[in-house]
């Protein structure tokens, strides 16, 4: 009798960027969801290719002690996690693994000493979200929340361990909210944006709202104590609806006595615990003086502008979009800042030498950009005149290991210190931070 064929077996050696386990069998790099490293598992193959494969794990044989049960009930279905297996040190000892790992074989460079990891909030952090909306009749209605692993469907959430728990028990209302309005299937998407003083649901219609819809809007307004933006286009059209009266969206930074106004479909960082000890840590890494002339490029709404400025040095402030300059004007002239900053509108991506030599000479530079890095940037720095010491924060530590390279064998810096932020605790995201320096 022929014995039913088995799973095939692996021992997990390390995380990947995207916090699958990653084993070899059979000459092939094979790439698990759901393994944690020196585990032994059973896996099935949904994707191959003649160098790797992607999987999941059947059965773990051999179970990591880093691994916790998920406090999601969601985790495994739900793309927007896929850490939660892991207890938090080990996911900022992974991420610290990863950006070491990108630095030494994409930069070609070690840093000279290991930042403490900055850690937070484990649940409930996240103040920014975009939640996907779809009426799906045969699953009892309407969906609010994130898209299924691999998939483009919306997972059946009933809740949320990041969100924090006013937002989190807000799901099931949402959801019979959309369903009782005339454009429930005109209604794809809803963006949260938490504030110090109110949290703001950005509902985007496709098609206007009759006044029966209004009244709902109102009424579940007044219920759950938030304020209602609609946005008929693009993030630009975005307007208050209900309350009209509730206060100004912000953010504020105590360290700096800084408070940030800013629209909900604007950029700013998910995790305001975090964020307020990132600014913290890159401020003394950056060191500003008074006197010293600094640039911050890829400013956005000035959350490092206003804190160096505070610190008595006088910035230019760099931003690819318009609407984030005019913010950051707003917020400098409103904490008392305006004479000791200036911001230009530019496309950072096309930094040249020349562009580069016509700002002038900088003391010191704070460069914090998109998952794309900062290789023009990099690229355009004098090596004989550039600023003494640079401050790099990263989201993506592929991009921050790339433009090392160029900083410290191209330009003659020295990588002085670097270390992860865990932005976004339950995730594979990696937020890191490296500090360069002219001697």
């Amino acid at each position: 009798m022929t014995e039913p064929r088995r799973n095939p077996i692996a021992t997990i050696e390390s995380l990947d960027f995207d916090g699958h386990g990653i084993a070899h069998v059979d000459g092939k790099t094979i790439f698990i969801d759901g393994a944690l490293p020196f585990e032994v598992v059973e896996f099935s193959s949904y994707r191959k290719k003649p160098t790797f494969e992607n999987a999941q794990v059947v059965r773990i044989l051999k179970e990591s002690f880093t691994r916790v049960k998920p406090k999601c009930v969601h985790f495994g279905v739900c793309g927007g996690c896929s850490m939660q297996h892991a207890d938090a040190g080990a996911q900022v000892a992974a991420k610290q693994r990863v950006l070491e790992e990108n630095l030494a074989r994409i930069g070609q460079v070690k840093a000279e000493t290991l930042l403490t990891p900055i850690y937070g909030p484990t649940w409930g952090y996240r103040h920014r979200a975009r939640m996907s909306v779809r009426h799906v009749e045969k699953k009892g209605g309407v969906l609010v929340g994130f898209h299924e692993k691999r998939s483009s469907f919306i997972a059946d959430m009933k809740s949320c361990e990041i969100l924090p728990p006013k937002i989190s028990n807000m799901l099931v209302p949402l959801r019979e909210l959309v369903y009782g309005l005339s454009i429930r299937d005109r209604l794809p998407q809803i963006e949260l944006a938490m504030g110090d003083h109110v949290d703001v649901l950005v509902l985007r219609i496709m098609e206007p709202l009759t006044a029966a819809d209004e009244d709902r809007l109102r009424a579940f307004a007044d219920q759950h104590q938030i304020q209602f933006w609609l946005q008929t286009k693009g993030p630009d059209t975005a307007v208050p609806f209900y309350p009209l009266d509730a206060p100004q969206l912000s953010y504020s930074l105590p360290e700096f006595g800084i408070v940030m106004p800013y629209k909900p479909t604007e950029f700013t960082q998910v995790n305001p615990h975090i964020n307020r000890v990132l600014v913290g840590r890159a401020l003394r890494l950056l060191d500003p003086q008074p006197g010293e002339r600094v640039a911050d490029l890829f400013c956005g709404l000035g959350n490092f502008t206003l804190p160096i400025a505070r610190r008595g040095a006088t910035v230019l402030g760099i931003e690819g979009s318009k609407q984030l300059v005019e913010r950051a004007i707003e917020s400098a002239e409103r904490n008392g800042l305006s004479d000791r900053t200036e911001f230009q509108v530019a496309n950072l991506f096309e930094m040249t030498p020349e562009i580069m030599d016509g700002l002038g000479h900088f003391d010191r530079m704070l460069i914090d950009p998109p998952r794309d890095g900062a290789m023009e940037v990099c690229k355009s720095i004098s090596a004989e005149h550039g600023p003494k010491r640079i401050v790099y924060v990263s989201c993506n530590p592929a991009t921050l290991a790339r433009d090392a390279n160029v900083l410290v064998h191209v330009k003659g810096y020295k990588l002085k210190a670097a270390g992860v932020v865990n932005m976004f605790p339950g995730t594979s995201h990696v937020e890191s931070m490296a500090w360069f320096e002219k001697e």
